[in-house]
């Protein structure tokens, strides 16, 4: 399953996070990052996951959970929920 993940961190764990993130993405084994933003001039990394358990949700956002805040959403792809929305409505 896919999730969405947001990463906020103050400016003053500005230097720590981008020390850590420079080691490597810091995902659990059977986690596979799709993709990674980051906001320009800002505080805040986009993530897209693929979590084969949700469980392993939480395993992702522990090595962070010192020097920020993770927000972790499922997501879908548009035309995937479109078309599970308009089914049987034709």
């Amino acid at each position: 399953m896919l999730f969405m993940t947001i990463y906020s961190w103050e400016p003053e764990q500005r230097d720590e996070v981008i020390k850590r993130r420079a080691q490597g993405p810091a995902l659990p084994e059977g986690l596979k990052a799709i993709g990674e933003w980051v906001q320009v001039g800002g505080h805040r990394s986009f993530r897209l996951i693929d979590i084969p358990d949700a469980k392993l949700a939480l395993a992702a956002s522990l090595p962070w959970s010192d020097i920020g805040k993770l927000e972790i959403f499922p997501v879908m792809d548009t035309e995937e929920v479109i078309k599970l929305a308009t089914q049987g409505k034709q």
